[in-house]
């Protein structure tokens, strides 16, 4: 792909997060071309080419095994005189074309200004992105209190990074996501949620959340989690968190081996320590079907005005009823029929009552 755009006359580079990956000689685990072609020339050139995209056009080039590489048009940042009368800093729209330096300097951060040139194989650095590489540092391109309010979502990425990578992110840029960490409630709740949803997948979530709950950028995003991980646990020293957090070990530990979870089993993690602490509230003695029956039974007493609650359920007969129930899928009569028919039953069970 880079060979047929130079020579139909385009430059074209290898950018972002790949460049940054192969100096890391680690495995990219996409590739993303930029290039001064524009989107209608970029569909003229390749047959397999798919415009995406409303207010900026992309191209997805699709290859019979699945792969997908993104070829996006050299952009600029947003005209600052432009923009003089905008309230705030927070972009809406990144849609110009620019040259390839311009499209390095627009970037979040050093690292990820990274080109790969394939005529001479040589890496294109207009933002002192080796040098930070070398160093293990996340910095901004730019001024971090303007970039990380240009776009919330940059300081997920910081965390992000630096969890992946190891890398520690600078002082300037770390302040600054102190200062601006409640901007990224005005992201996009679908990008907030990929974000996440990459830390779960990438077999780093246990350091990445302890950052972003470090930084605060937990108590944006998740507040009742961030509010239960601070309780104390009389039965544990590491407080109610202790289960969240060996549980994200153990979940780095599996998706390194290579176990893949589904995104409903990951997004699910950050509801165990409200739920268990829910559970605890409800039913200190640790059994909360009992303790919910002692709560309605004084309920169902006070209101009858009899001081005798009514005996406790009994557990075989209510199993019982819920192995039947379980054969009827959807609770609509006619499955609870079919589902009793089965079962040998004749009909729906049906309350008595005396005239």
């Amino acid at each position: 792909m880079l060979y047929r755009l130079r020579t139909s006359g385009y430059k074209a580079y290898l950018v972002g997060g790949s460049v940054r990956d192969l100096l890391l000689s680690r495995v990219p685990k996409d590739f993303d071309i930029g290039t001064d072609a524009h989107p209608q020339a970029l569909r003229k050139l390749f047959r397999n080419c798919r415009l995406i995209g409303r207010r900026f056009r992309l191209a997805h080039i699709l290859f019979a095994d699945g792969k997908v590489i993104e070829v996006a048009t050299f952009r600029r940042r947003p005209d600052p005189a432009a923009e003089a009368g905008a309230a705030e800093l927070l972009q809406i729209s990144d849609n110009t074309f620019g040259t390839p330096r311009e499209d390095a300097l627009r970037r979040d951060f050093t690292i990820n200004g990274l080109f790969y040139d394939i005529s001479d194989y040589s890496v294109i650095d207009w933002v002192g992105g080796l040098d930070d590489l070398e160093m293990g540092l996340i910095r901004t391109i730019g001024d971090p209190d303007v970039r990380f309010q240009e776009d919330p979502v940059r300081m997920m990425r910081a965390v992000e990074f630096a969890s992946r990578l190891g890398f520690a992110i600078t002082p300037d840029a770390y302040e600054a996501i102190l200062r601006h960490r409640m901007e990224i409630v005005k992201s996009a709740p679908p990008r907030v949620t990929e974000e996440l949803a990459q830390a779960l997948r990438g077999g780093h979530a246990l350091p990445t959340l302890l950052l972003m709950r470090e930084v605060g950028l937990l108590d944006a995003l998740l507040p009742e989690l961030a509010a239960v991980l601070r309780l104390p646990d009389p039965d544990h020293s590491g407080g109610t968190g202790h289960l969240f957090w060996a549980l994200l070990e153990v979940l780095d530990a599996e998706r390194r081996r290579g176990r893949a979870f589904g995104d409903a089993v990951l997004f699910a993690l950050l509801f165990v320590p409200i739920v268990r602490a829910q559970v605890h509230e409800i039913a200190p003695d640790g059994d909360p079907d009992r303790t919910a029956w002692r709560r309605s039974s004084r309920t169902s007493s006070r209101r009858s005005g009899s001081g005798c609650p009514s005996p406790a359920p009994s557990r075989t007969a209510s199993s019982r009823r819920c192995r039947w129930w379980a054969g009827c899928p959807t609770g609509r009569t006619g499955s609870w029929r079919r589902a009793a028919s089965r079962s040998g039953k004749r009909s729906r069970p049906r309350s008595t009552s005396s005239s």
